[in-house]
């Protein structure tokens, strides 16, 4: 048997194998989506709402800190005197 063909059969028995889990998660009661997979896995799991509640405050955590950032960027750029621009002698 060839690497080609190798492949080939390989790839057929891995799409077979992920067939094969998605119906088993269906008849387990989890919705599967072709192409996403499990859906709704984490419903009404307490340490998935842990993980939401610590992902959300270290989101604001990193948008708090860049906002203050961002503002302190904008107070040195206002501090900055801005070039003087020279008038062109060339008349239309």
């Amino acid at each position: 048997m060839t690497v080609a063909e190798l492949e080939i059969k390989l790839a057929a028995m891995e799409a077979d194998l992920i067939l094969l889990r998605h119906e088993i998660l269906r008849l387990k009661g989890v919705t599967v989506i072709p192409g996403f997979g499990p859906v709704g896995t984490f419903k009404d799991d307490p340490s998935f709402a842990d993980a939401v509640k610590f992902g959300k405050a270290y989101r604001d955590k990193v948008n708090r800190a860049s906002l203050k950032e961002f503002d302190r960027e904008q107070e040195e750029a206002k501090k900055k005197p801005k070039p003087k621009r020279r008038k062109s002698n060339a008349r239309a």
